[in-house]
């Protein structure tokens, strides 16, 4: 889909109110007239601190208007309440929601205003806006930063083994023997907590992507499967070399995702395949050692279209149901603008870049945090599959420590995958399962 394009119906008109926007301005012209808007977000203290961070900034330039920020509960309970209050059009004027499949639960072209008009579109990185969008509408703006899925990696050990950073799977590979003779273990595995055994195959979906651009579209029609094309078999496949090679350390099976950040830091292990959330965490335990974490994209086959898989962040969204529909988009206007991006990083310390156009990060950011922005300025990103698709089978992470810990191969874990997927797409009843 051509989000470019889209963005652009705007016309040459909006240039002005885009440049306003970018500078921290509003939508458009807004009457001096009080009003107040609410504001509902998720309960933790990040996500408070952001949302009033904005609030505040906001209100310091437009006195007449008073933003309320209210909080609900995460997960299911707070997913409950969003839909909930939906349906009966009691819904904040502004709330916070997930992007991607979990969006599309709550019908936005029935539900939420839909700002593919609006000029302040046009700030937001392209790679984010599928994530938003249904149909031909766009309905968010993102509200937190990014995430990359990729390898930590210990830059102290890449700097005493005179390693480069690589950007094929098969200087990856030869990194990993480099480091192995050295007496590191490549590659830290924390099977224990099953979840994190699925990077290798979530965080290869850029390079499905470059392989198949249409992947999510033809998965969630049930037009392709894992086990059945080289591009999608290939995160199974580096589980098994994983193993099969000896790249894991020692107590793989055991080890804890806690332990894994503490071996990276220590320099025990090389790399980590994991979320950058887990940064934090990072700088909290071994803050001497934070400096010496760096971040790059799972390597592909391909030199020449090297890229990042970025699990997107969540998105500030306006109810149709709002008496206040105007004020509202002002204020997402400058929720997606440079100023706005200034006032979140003023709040709580960027975890991830930013994904409006022209925002930068403070120069003293976690150095992964600015190796992920790299690929952003460089175009080189795309959303995890799961803001792509709703297709996701609850056994992955069971089936990916068999794969990982040599019980099971490549090609049956990802046939058994592929099993699992089809039993959770007709549950949700899509069609052509």
């Amino acid at each position: 889909m051509d989000w470019t394009s889209r963005t652009r119906l705007a016309g040459v008109a909006g240039a002005a109110a885009l440049l306003v926007a970018a500078l921290g301005g509003g939508a458009g012209a807004q009457s001096d007239a009080a009003v107040t808007l609410t504001y509902s977000v998720f309960n933790n203290e990040a996500n408070i601190a952001i949302a009033q961070g904005l609030a505040d900034a906001y209100m310091a330039q437009h006195p007449n208007v008073t933003i309320a920020v209210e909080t609900r509960p995460t997960g299911s309970e707070g997913d409950n309440l969003v839909k909930t209050r939906l349906a009966t059009g009691d819904m904040a004027d502004l709330f916070t929601y997930n992007s991607g499949s979990l969006l599309q639960a709550l019908n936005p072209t029935e539900t939420l205003v839909d700002l593919a008009g609006e000029p302040f579109i046009e700030n937001i990185a392209e790679s984010f806006l599928p994530t938003v969008a249904q149909g031909e509408g766009i309905f968010g703006v993102p509200a937190e930063t990014a995430m990359g899925g990729g390898i930590l990696y210990n830059k102290r050990v890449y700097a005493d083994l005179g390693l480069a950073v690589p950007t094929t799977w098969a200087e990856f590979a030869a990194n990993n023997e480099v480091i192995k003779a050295a007496g590191i273990a490549p590659v830290g595995a924390t099977f224990a907590d099953t979840w994190t055994s699925q990077l290798f195959v979530l965080a290869d979906y850029y390079n499905v992507q470059a392989a198949i651009p249409d992947f999510a579209a033809q998965y969630t029609a049930n037009q392709i499967k894992y086990a059945e094309d080289p591009a999608t078999l290939a995160g199974f496949q580096h589980l098994q070399e994983g193993f099969e090679k000896g790249w894991y350390q020692e107590d793989f099976g055991s080890a804890t995702f806690d332990d894994g950040l503490n071996l990276l830091a220590a320099g025990e292990i090389a790399h980590y395949p994991m979320l950058t959330f887990a940064l934090g965490t990072i700088a909290a335990n071994n803050p001497d050692s934070i400096a010496d974490i760096g971040f790059f994209a799972q390597p592909g086959a391909d030199a020449d279209n090297n890229g990042a898989t970025i699990w997107m962040p969540a998105a500030t969204y306006i109810p149709q149901t709002s008496k206040n529909i105007d004020a509202a988009k002002d204020f997402l206007a400058f929720v997606a603008s440079i100023a706005g991006t200034e006032a979140m990083t003023a709040a709580s310390a960027p975890s991830g870049p930013y994904l409006i156009k022209g925002a930068s990060l403070p120069a003293d950011a976690l150095p992964a945090v600015l190796d992920i922005q790299k690929y952003l300025d460089a175009n080189a990103a795309a959303p995890a599959l799961e803001f792509l698709s709703p297709v996701k089978g609850p056994s992955l992470e069971q089936i990916t420590v068999e794969v990982g810990s040599g019980l099971r191969s490549a090609v049956d874990g990802a046939a058994l995958y592929d099993q699992d997927v089809e039993k959770q797409a007709k549950q949700l009843g899509l069609p052509g399962w």
